[in-house]
């Protein structure tokens, strides 16, 4: 109902200006005035409305900058995160420097030379100085970005793989996550979609030496300091497994297996910690009035089958503490 009304209103406003304007063409015909002449008061008028207008909206992001900058990413609990974040930070410090800058001077300008009878326009063809620099700096600007995020892609994606590296596999259907241990010999056993039948739920090679000691489990236990190697299958349609803590995202591809490795070098608990630390410092009495473990377990990692717990697992345990887990 309120809905309703709502729209009611505004469809009223909306006949309302409409008839306003059409007495205002009414007046200007009888005052013998052409109602298409912009006038230097019509000028004055747009120029401080871009004015006001454009500082509001200066004032309103960073309004959201202070507001809201807490919900961006949590804290990197990886090594590569704090990489992908010192990247993150330079992008958007170029941006925000940019935007500063340029966006004053696009209303300011906007207003300065408003239109005027008594001025007439500058005719400007070109400036080569000017061309050249503003073609030259951001050239150079960008393809240093580009380098620095690709030399931050390789060292994220190209992770070699050790003795000292854990694979797991996460196993993605609708609608849920499965993981995949590899066991003392720390090779998964081969899987086949056409594999898929009964309780063999990940279609893995039975026949496969390899898969004997594999231990499948809905949880996951991460040891801090420890490598680690996803690999990603998906049983039906495309899904996204997001570990924002960890700094990974990878999607789970029908018929493809794709991997992520990282290293862990927080526990659960101290990401906790610092979770509730980022919430208290924009919002004290939000964190105090709600279930801070449940919230943060909610938020640790945006998959299903995965929260923040420590210590083991009772069908499978990597190391006595210090593991944030996937569960």
């Amino acid at each position: 109902m309120t809905i309703f009304l709502t729209l009611i209103v505004v469809f009223l406003l909306i006949v309302t200006l409409v008839q306003l304007l059409r007495v205002s063409e009414l007046l200007s015909q009888i005052k013998n005035k052409d109602v298409n002449e912009i006038t230097d008061n019509d000028n004055n008028t747009q120029g401080w409305l871009f004015l006001v207008i454009g500082f509001g909206f200066i004032a309103f992001v960073i309004w959201q900058m202070i507001s809201w900058n807490h919900l961006l990413l949590p804290p990197a609990a990886t090594e590569h995160g704090l990489q992908i974040d010192a990247l993150m930070d330079v992008s958007m410090g170029l941006i925000l420097i940019l935007f500063f800058i340029l966006t004053p001077m696009l209303f300011i300008f906007a207003y300065k030379y408003r239109g005027s009878k008594s001025r007439k326009a500058f005719f400007f063809s070109h400036n080569n100085k000017l061309e050249v620099i503003w073609t030259v700096v951001p050239t150079i600007v960008l393809t240093a970005l580009i380098i620095y995020g690709l030399k931050t892609w390789d060292r994220a994606m190209n992770v070699e793989v050790t003795k000292e590296t854990k694979i797991i596999e996460i196993y993605a259907k609708q609608f849920g996550w499965t993981a995949r241990y590899s066991g003392e010999d720390n090779v998964l056993g081969s899987a086949n979609f056409r594999l898929v039948k009964g309780p063999n739920v990940l279609g893995v090679d039975m026949l496969d030496p390899n898969a004997a000691d594999d231990k499948i489990t809905r949880e996951v236990h991460l040891v801090v300091n420890k490598p680690v190697m996803l690999k990603f299958r998906s049983q039906d349609v495309i899904h996204s497994a997001y570990l924002p803590h960890f700094r990974v995202q990878m999607n789970c591809v029908p018929g493809i297996v794709t991997q992520f490795g990282f290293t862990p070098n927080k526990t659960t608990k101290e990401m906790k910690e610092q979770e509730v630390q980022g919430h208290d410092s924009n919002n004290a009495k939000e964190v105090r009035d709600q279930n801070a473990l449940g919230s943060i377990q909610q938020q640790l990692l945006d998959v299903p089958f995965l929260h923040g717990e420590v210590n083991t697992h009772s069908r499978y345990k990597e190391e006595e503490g210090n593991a944030p887990n996937i569960n």
